[in-house]
């Protein structure tokens, strides 16, 4: 008896399905749920994206300052001389608040699943030209100021264009890939 009902069972499940038969439906995908994130992050983002746009004249400014500094040295003029550390002064600051207000946001929407790659990307990136410009403005302007061989002064140059041009394409992948 048990060998009988074991081959029919056998039989149905080697039985191939009529041809009229449809395929079975796949699985429904789950529902991205809804995440409220607060009042205030649209206007973080907002004054997030108007210091980002700041960021380019200032970054033209201390590049023009800096190439004087770097080509005439003492006798560069006094805009580049003074207004290299004010430009370095302004760009602390527009760094820090977009640093809070960044960061701010991406802990606001930490629940949000689409686009969270592209955001810890950006924020990590972002982190690593602060700490470049941090290195660069703290450490090696005034170690620069006081070297002769002038390996400082180009070091202080290059970790501070390096740093200007990640935030550059950090800012770029945000704007054109952030839908």
């Amino acid at each position: 008896m048990l060998a009988a009902l074991a081959l029919s069972v056998r039989l149905l499940t080697a039985v191939p399905l009529p041809s009229d038969t449809p395929p079975p439906r796949p699985a429904p995908r789950p529902c991205p749920r809804a995440v409220e994130v607060s009042d205030w992050y649209n206007r973080r983002l907002t004054a997030h994206r108007w210091l980002s746009y700041s960021v380019i004249p200032l970054f033209t400014y201390q590049y023009l300052a800096g190439r004087q500094i770097w080509d005439k040295g003492p006798a560069a003029p006094v805009w580049a001389r003074s207004g290299h550390r004010i430009g370095a002064t302004a760009l602390a600051g527009v760094f820090t608040l977009n640093t809070i207000t960044g960061a701010w946001n991406l802990w606001d929407s930490r629940q949000v699943v689409q686009g969270r790659a592209r955001r810890y990307v950006h924020a990590v990136s972002m982190l690593a030209a602060d700490a470049g410009f941090t290195y660069a403005g703290a450490v090696l302007a005034e170690q620069s100021e006081r070297d002769v061989t002038g390996h400082k002064k180009r070091l202080h140059r290059a970790v501070a264009l390096t740093s200007m041009g990640i935030t550059l394409t950090s800012s770029l992948y945000m704007k054109f890939f952030n839908k």
